[in-house]
């Protein structure tokens, strides 16, 4: 009995984070789209854009793109390559629908797209080097994710340095964060 209950218990758990996870991610996108219409700077017939780092701007919601990008990879890591492509398909859906009108197809072929590349990147070094594959795959994904958006929304480039910078922020906070949770949540469920 004991046993049985163990295993619920840490069934419940997982299912848990699974969802806790997707939800995270899927998140990401209306939040980063919202940023970009309503924080920083905003500048006339384009994104609200923040200082990034001396002499760099980005539009506002880079932060939050980085983090998606490792949090796909999370999903990925925790729960398998399905659930990794499937969050995808989850997230574009969540984009679409919540993204405001003047930067929707922007934000949903950027954000295909690169996780989709961050995916390719992810997928065969995750197996012998994760923090590689969550660093690489998270800067492979913020380059073409800022290359794309700001081409399709704003016709321009003018802010893609600061957007990588911006992104590889995040994926560095949030590769750590992954870290963390990795060792600590998994060590005392016995799941990884």
């Amino acid at each position: 009995m004991p046993v049985k209950m163990e295993l619920k218990s840490r069934t419940n758990g997982v299912n848990k984070m699974k969802w806790f996870l997707i939800g995270a991610y899927a998140a990401c996108i209306p939040l980063a789209n919202w940023m970009i219409a309503n924080i920083g700077s905003c500048v006339p017939n384009g994104p609200c854009v923040i200082d990034i780092a001396p002499g760099y701007s980005a539009p506002s919601g880079v932060l939050i793109i980085g983090i998606s990008l490792v949090l796909r990879d999370a999903v990925q890591m925790v729960f398998g390559w399905k659930w990794g492509l499937g969050s995808i398909l989850i997230g574009a859906l969540v984009s679409y629908a919540l993204a405001p009108p003047y930067i929707v197809i922007a934000s949903v072929a950027a954000f295909v797209l690169s996780e989709l590349i961050d995916f390719l990147v992810y997928t065969p070094l995750a197996r012998k080097r994760l923090v590689a594959a969550l660093i690489l795959s998270g800067i492979v994904g913020a380059v073409v994710d800022s290359a794309i958006f700001l081409n399709i929304a704003f016709g321009s480039l003018n802010f893609i340095e600061g957007q990588i910078i911006g992104k590889i922020y995040g994926v560095i906070a949030a590769s750590v964060a992954i870290l963390i949770i990795r060792k600590v949540y998994f060590s005392r469920s016995g799941v990884v």
